[in-house]
């Protein structure tokens, strides 16, 4: 399985002027008029805000690895964008200026999930939401996207794999568990592992469509889009459900139910990653 590794971490990571900024997006949108804000939040990429409704998305140096890509994600959101009408960013221009990598892109409305209040209903309907939503993006057609080479890929027993890495990881951290207990609860997650029999099909994932990434309407307190694909990866579908709880997953489900059931391969890594995770959680 490969590994995350930031191999330039000394490189440069200069915030641009609105000079640099308008005359990249000016050569998509030409009408585009100022630059309104920098958004720092973002982990690999800066973004910056021109106008009301355009984002230039621009690659950090020193946080290039090797699963983060402003490339594929573009190349990803265009492949949506001409399979399925879900709200994702729209790619107006990938490309490079000078040193600069960049996406100028539509800026999603709302605000992250995470920065909403809601109360539980409100909650539960915006996972149904986004549940449906990932369906439609695992269910496209996979062909350009395996094709272009952009996409890392899991093999089959890299699920397995990940599984059994997150679990003991969080169990590893907690220092009040004794090593004794640690080889129980090591013992519970094998348990779990053996019951899944096949991997079943692999498809691009979004991998974090999560608090920070799903995005709500403040005012109707209802989803709104789904941001940031550059970590894109070719996985098992389970992969763009473990960022939440266990107790939110059984909302998801019932979203990526909703058009069509799921095999029963799909029930069985779902029941197992819920199992090894309630053991985790519950630590």
């Amino acid at each position: 399985m490969r590994q995350e590794v930031y191999y330039q971490r000394g490189a440069d990571d200069p915030i641009h002027s609105e000079e640099v900024v308008l005359d990249i997006v000016r050569q998509y949108l030409p009408g585009a008029r100022a630059l309104n804000y920098i958004d720092e939040t973002g982990g690999e990429a800066r973004m910056y805000a021109v106008d009301e409704d355009i984002i230039l998305k621009v690659q950090r140096p020193h946080q290039l690895r090797m699963s983060t890509s402003l490339e594929k994600e573009a190349f990803f959101l265009m492949e949506l964008e001409k399979q399925c009408n879900i709200n994702v960013p729209r790619v107006h221009g990938y490309g490079r200026a000078g040193d600069i990598e960049y996406t100028c892109m539509s800026r999603i409305n709302g605000a992250a999930f995470k920065n909403v209040e809601l109360n539980p209903e409100e909650r539960q309907v915006i996972l149904y939401e986004l549940a449906k939503v990932l369906r439609k993006i695992h269910g496209i057609d996979q062909s350009a996207i395996a094709e272009c080479g952009l996409f890392p890929k899991d093999d089959p027993p890299d699920l397995v794999e990940r599984l059994r890495l997150r679990a003991h990881s969080a169990i590893k951290s907690k220092a009040h568990i004794s090593a004794e207990q640690g080889e129980v609860l090591f013992t519970k997650i094998e348990a779990e592992l053996q019951k899944i029999k096949k991997a079943g099909p692999f498809v691009a994932l979004h991998v974090n469509p999560a608090i920070t990434h799903t995005f709500v309407d403040p005012l109707t307190r209802k989803y709104s889009g789904l941001i940031d694909f550059g970590d894109a990866y070719i996985g098992h579908p389970i992969f763009d459900f473990w960022r939440w709880p266990v107790l939110d997953r059984e909302m998801l489900l019932k979203g990526y139910i909703a058009a069509e059931p799921v095999s029963e391969d799909f029930m069985l890594v779902y029941e197992a990653a819920n199992n090894i995770d309630r053991i985790t959680e519950s630590l």
